[in-house]
């Protein structure tokens, strides 16, 4: 008979705590489950033996049992052995069912509750739906833009090896980070769909809190003379003064142009300067900067 090293199978340490079993056994449940991986018979091996490691593991009276087995013969998995020199008696009837020879030998008769989790347990699911009834994990890439006026995205997700195209509403408010929950019923999935939000980086603008940062590019004289500058931000248009002498990364809060969160709250806007020299400078320009260099007795690194 082949010994199971169960710890090995689920990758864990023997002085594994049971939350870090439990962790680990959904882990690689998810991975593995047959409805992810269709017509993948390996996958399926996988998931059996994944399960059969954490009804023994994640049960205190087998787990116990196999322990004292295991301490007491240097066994190593997948190596085989007689379990009538070890004081076992067993005849494999050849349909052992989701479990192992191995495992039946030890706790056949200790009635089969199975600890594994269901589907649902697994992808988040918290025991509001039938036990038929599914829930799935996906990500869902958003602008700070559609975050802030709310947008509907077209999505494809395979299914059970069909493609499936959902056209997803995402609500106007929506923070980075938040789970979107969507019903799969009306494409032909049994369960909800739990789309983690992220937010896609436009190198511009990011989102802190409730407050925006917006980077605007001023030119060293604007910088140096003050401007007014036409600012582009999510709720429209606004002008912006820009104070003469202002420094590099410097911002200007603008009240209450920041984002609008689901209950309406609002946040600021903050504009960080960004001085950028013209990529190419005329005759003139030059002539101007060089009169600059002579007359000015500022020095940065004194």
């Amino acid at each position: 008979m082949e010994y199971k090293d169960y710890y090995k199978i689920l990758g864990v340490d023997k002085n594994a705590s049971e939350n870090d079993i439990k962790k680990a056994y959904r882990k690689l449940a998810k991975k593995y489950h047959p409805d992810l991986n269709p017509n993948n018979s390996k996958a399926q091996e996988k998931f059996k033996e994944i399960n059969e490691a954490y009804e023994v593991l994640g049960d205190p009276e087998k787990k116990k049992k196999y322990d004292t087995f295991g301490s007491g013969y240097n066994f190593t998995g997948g190596q085989h052995f007689d379990p009538s020199q070890f004081g076992y008696t067993y005849t494999s009837t050849g349909n052992a069912g989701d479990f192992s020879d191995f495992f039946n030998m030890f706790f056949g008769g200790m009635g089969n509750t199975s600890r594994g989790f269901s589907f649902s347990d697994i992808f988040g699911g918290r025991g509001r739906t039938s036990p038929s009834r599914q829930s799935f994990e996906s990500e869902l890439e958003i602008t700070l833009e559609e975050g802030f006026n709310g947008t509907t995205k077209d999505v494809s997700l395979n299914y059970g090896g069909e493609i499936k195209r959902l056209s997803i509403k995402v609500p106007k408010g929506i923070f980075p980070g938040k789970k979107l929950k969507v019903k799969g019923e009306k494409w032909g999935i049994n369960g909800d769909i739990i789309f983690k939000i992220n937010l896609k980086e436009d190198g511009k603008n990011r989102l802190e809190g409730l407050d925006i940062i917006s980077k605007v590019d001023v030119l060293p004289w604007e910088a140096a003379l003050g401007t007014t500058a036409v600012i582009n931000t999510l709720s429209g248009k606004i002008k912006v003064n820009i104070p003469k002498g202002i420094a590099n990364g410097k911002k200007i809060r603008i009240p209450r142009k920041g984002y609008v969160d689901t209950k309406g709250n609002t946040g600021d806007l903050y504009i960080e300067i960004n001085i950028v020299n013209p990529p190419v400078l005329s005759e003139e320009e030059l002539k101007l900067y060089e009169r600059l260099s002579e007359i000015s007795t500022f020095n940065p690194r004194e």
